[in-house]
């Protein structure tokens, strides 16, 4: 408690600004946010597009594949060149994709001979990747010696079996890196059409961190997109239906563990229900070792070294999770005293000091959350990719602070059915 009171005073004292938040549109439609931190001679930097694993269709593993393939070739240049372009210029590329995002990233140093080559270079991946033969075959066949690797792992094949009991049909069942003969039956043709069809302007977002003017971010932004088709936006992901009822999936596994994942559909990014879920899963299962869920099945009964629960909202219905790992004689008895403990927390009015320990929690520990460049990157894609708002994290602390313990104990009672919750248990 001393720790944490410490953070509170340092962090509320006037030394810690929230950064604010700069937001317009390239000539041929791409969005653009950027925040000035003139401390470092440094930039960070992400081209955000709508092309994550929900716009695979019927081919799981496409946008993983897609985006994979942006640094094994371009113009021409092979995948060596393009690495040692950026070893010499002290910069570093990224990318990644999950269900509704595929980004490229670049970190590099602000003097221009060193910033600009390394601009040209990324804009040349984003607008002439080479999809070259011998690469695609050695990129596919990493996916597929990942996959099978997952076909072993307790951990894998659990979360794999939890999406699919959530989600159905729904774009989100499958994670981003597909399945065996999906990303086998991939080809040269299919990548080139989903680039096509999502790397456009339209579909895309830049945002930029670093000590930049706003007139140089906004020429750095240009710089990447200004080449791109301006194309179309993606369309609207389908909504996520609700269950029906419990499903209840077990999986043999010669573990001597169970992994055990519970869940169902939970909420959207932006929904008005965010905040108070966020701060009452804080005291059921999200802070570690000192929540409810915690306190019932680790230091009471001893069955589980961990616990924890979250919402992961996204563009549509993200889902509730609650996880932990426990000896397979005793996975009854942890998932019963966890749906109790669910029970309990709906049923229960929380207390006032509850309620002022965890906003402290979540108060106090926020400034560690934005102290770097990196970590206002990722809050500013989010913000820019959901359309949170622009103030989003002037008003994080107040709109915690604002959540109050009835506003958590209705919202639980709307949102969290325990009727309807999808367990999964992979193990002996």
């Amino acid at each position: 408690m001393k720790f944490l009171s410490f953070l509170i005073l340092v962090f509320s004292s006037p030394i810690f600004a929230i950064p604010t938040i700069q937001h317009w549109q390239t000539d041929n439609g791409a969005e653009v946010y950027f925040v000035p931190a003139p401390d470092l001679p440094m930039v960070n930097i992400e081209v955000v597009f709508d092309a994550g694993s929900a716009r695979d269709g019927n081919k799981p593993g496409l946008a993983k594949l897609t985006n994979s393939l942006f640094t094994e070739g371009a113009g021409g240049q092979s995948a060596d060149k393009i690495a040692e372009h950026f070893d010499n210029l002290g910069a570093e590329i990224g990318n990644s994709v999950n269900s509704d995002m595929a980004i490229l990233s670049l970190r590099s140093l602000t003097e221009t001979e060193l910033l600009q080559p390394a601009l040209e270079m990324l804009a040349l991946l984003l607008l002439k990747p080479d999809f070259e033969e011998t690469s695609f075959k050695r990129v596919q066949q990493q996916m597929l010696v990942s996959l099978q690797y997952q076909q072993q792992s307790p951990s894998a094949i659990t979360k794999q079996a939890f999406y699919r009991a959530i989600y159905g049909t729904h774009p989100y069942a499958t994670l981003a890196g597909g399945n065996p003969e999906s990303v086998a039956a991939l080809t040269r043709d299919d990548i080139k059409a989903f680039h096509a069809r999502y790397y456009v302007a339209k579909n895309a977002m830049v945002t930029i961190v670093g000590a930049l003017t706003r007139k140089s971010a906004e020429t750095v932004a240009q710089r990447l997109v200004a080449q791109l088709p301006s194309g179309k936006t993606a369309p609207a992901l389908p909504p996520v239906a609700s269950l029906c009822k419990t499903k209840r999936i077990h999986i043999d596994h010669p573990s001597t563990q169970n992994h055990v994942l519970i869940g169902q559909p939970g909420i959207a990014r932006g929904d008005p229900d965010h905040f108070t879920l966020y701060v009452g899963n804080y005291i059921l299962g999200g802070s570690g070792l000192v929540s409810q869920l915690a306190e019932e099945v680790r230091e009471k009964r001893g069955l589980a070294y961990s616990i924890y629960s979250y919402f992961a909202p996204r563009r549509v219905a993200g889902p509730f999770i609650s996880g932990l790992e426990t000896r397979n004689d005793q996975t009854a008895e942890a998932l019963q005293v966890v749906q109790d403990t669910f029970q309990k927390f709906l049923n229960t009015k929380l207390s006032e000091e509850t309620l002022k320990k965890a906003k402290q929690g979540i108060t106090g520990m926020f400034p560690l959350r934005i102290k770097s460049n990196k970590n206002i990157i990722g809050y500013l894609s989010v913000i820019g990719f959901y359309r949170l708002p622009i103030d989003y994290l002037q008003k994080f602390n107040d709109n915690v602070e604002a959540v109050t313990v009835e506003m958590i104990q209705e919202a639980f009672q709307r949102r969290l059915h325990l009727d309807k919750l999808v367990i999964v248990t992979v193990g002996g």
